[in-house]
């Protein structure tokens, strides 16, 4: 395509919204006309599943639940006034919550104020909160804020070593909607251990958002915890960011959570409408489907030109992935659907993957996350007539350059600067594409049963420890570790076994390995 047809396609696909002062440029997308006329049927019905969503429909059968997240930044949406009324009272709960803090009217036992937030969750109760910090944190929080987000003990060493001098001016939030989430139950036990070895009062530090009559609710009330805050059965913890799991820490950091909320709204009333060309996640989801062929054949690589946008990708990775990695489409049928997301951020990835992009397997496609601001204030030259975001803007346009010339697709989203209104804006709109792009490829986007069947293989493994130490603590000398599986009443399990006891070892939990540790099956194993 010569350069006047291009630059013709390029006015003809751009999208603009001028309120939030956000691009989207799908020109560099190879598909033509011939395609989008096609795709205007499953689009049109994509707008109807989306409308029926957004007023209540049962969206998630396997546990009966409703879908709601749209309420949320929209409480006059809610399909009831009860859920209307308990939405804006939330929100309220959070701001007094969170002045009270900040002014000290609500402070630890030992200290004037708090000075620090430990949020203590994993996947959506940790991405989100997590990206929003990275995004719009600011240099001087009024406090701030560090994740437990695994069953990691290294992991959690580390970051209660940072807090070691402030753990008695450290609120902590606990964040699970069942109560029940070993990794974020385990995070808690591991936090609260470390309070009592500072003679320090876990429940006058802690809060808890979670289901209300969780296992954690009871607990968090039983114990007289500082507070507790809803979390929804209508929100799944991948869309929960514009709950009380992201709004309360953000709040706590000082960060504007109307605004967030106001620009999560303003794109949601955009990409309400049911024209394509005036819907930008309408546009996502059709260049999606494109890239993958309506199956997922190649990978998001997602670059954002914005060290404070890192982690994007990371909370796209399960926004997409879990929503779109799909076995059964809504008619029975195996699909295997799903779409990959990676990415790190411009212009480091200049220096580490862009020549694959460029040269290697096709089997991409790029977005582009472009910041046209490059800081408050002016810039000092770095040479002549050149400043260092001349450099970052000229390495995204010549990359999306040479991935064209290469026949490598792109998307190019464009926003003014980060702020809390765009990141807003910018998670709704991913939120709004993955919905459509459900419909587009006839999936339920808001199930996890993948999930659900890795939790319950951890839990059997566990179950199988205990087995296993009954027997050992049973016997008298060391048994080998084929023995042990028979009398633990699981033969076809001895290779977990093997595991199982390996760890165990390794970390002086009562068990001895005798014999050549590269050879599993000469081991004899004993209990101490």
């Amino acid at each position: 395509m010569d350069a006047a047809a291009l630059w013709q396609r390029y006015q003809d696909w751009l999208y603009y919204h001028e309120g939030l002062e956000l691009y989207l440029d799908i020109s560099r997308m190879g598909f033509d006309d011939a395609f989008v006329e096609a795709m205007l049927p499953k689009l049109e019905k994509a707008f109807k599943d989306m409308d029926a969503l957004v007023n209540g429909a049962i969206a998630n059968p396997d546990e009966n639940r409703m879908v709601g997240h749209y309420w949320l930044r929209d409480p006059d949406l809610a399909p009831t006034p009860e859920l209307q009324q308990d939405i804006v009272n939330t929100l309220d709960k959070i701001e007094t919550f969170t002045q009270n803090v900040h002014t000290g009217a609500i402070h630890p036992p030992r200290a004037p104020k708090f000075t620090d937030v430990l949020s203590i969750g994993i996947g959506g109760s940790a991405l989100g909160p997590e990206f929003v910090a990275e995004a719009l944190g600011l240099d001087y929080p009024p406090l701030a804020i560090h994740f437990i987000d695994n069953t990691d003990p290294a992991g959690i060493d580390a970051v209660l070593a940072q807090l070691q001098d402030r753990l008695s001016s450290t609120l902590v939030l606990v964040i699970s909607k069942s109560g029940g989430t070993p990794e974020t139950r385990n995070g808690m036990v591991e936090v609260k251990t470390a309070y009592e070895s500072q003679n320090l009062d876990f429940a006058a530090q802690a809060v808890a958002i979670t289901g209300v009559g969780s296992k954690l609710d009871q607990l968090a009330k039983s114990e007289g915890w500082l507070a507790t805050f809803p979390m929804y059965d209508w929100v799944g913890g991948r869309t929960s960011e514009m709950s009380a799991v992201g709004l309360l820490p953000a709040s706590l950091q000082g960060i504007d959570i109307r605004q967030m909320l106001a620009g999560a709204k303003e794109i949601d009333s955009a990409t309400g409408s049911p024209q394509l060309k005036s819907n930008p996640a309408a546009l996502l989801a059709l260049c999606w489907y494109f890239a993958g062929n309506g199956k997922g054949e190649k990978d998001m690589v997602m670059l954002p030109y914005k060290d404070s946008l890192l982690l994007f990708s990371r909370y796209l990775q399960q926004l997409v992935m879990e929503s779109l990695g799909k076995e059964k489409d809504l008619d029975g049928n195996t699909v295997y659907q799903g779409i990959a997301v990676y990415g790190n951020k411009g212009s480091t990835d200049q220096h580490a993957y862009v020549q694959q992009l460029r040269e290697g397997v096709p089997n991409f496609f790029v977005t582009f996350i472009e910041v046209l601001e490059d800081r408050q204030g002016k810039s000092p030259e770095v040479e002549a007539g050149v400043t260092a975001g001349d450099y970052l803007s000229g390495l995204l346009q010549g990359t999306r350059q040479a991935l064209y010339e290469n026949q490598r697709d792109s998307i190019t989203v464009s926003i003014r600067q980060v702020n809390a209104r765009t990141v807003g804006a910018l998670i709704a709109l991913y939120e709004r594409a993955v919905g459509l792009y459900a419909s587009l490829v006839n999936i339920n986007a808001y199930h996890q049963p993948g999930v659900e069947a890795g939790k319950k293989a951890a839990a059997a493994i566990l179950d199988l420890q205990k087995q296993v130490m009954e027997v050992l603590h049973q016997e008298s000398a060391a048994i080998s570790i084929s023995e042990l599986a028979e009398k633990a009443g699981a033969p076809d399990q001895i290779e977990g076994i093997y595991k199982l006891l390996r760890h165990l070892a390794y970390n002086q939990r009562g068990i001895v390995l005798e014999g050549n540790l590269g050879q599993p099956s000469s081991l004899k194993v004993s209990a101490v």
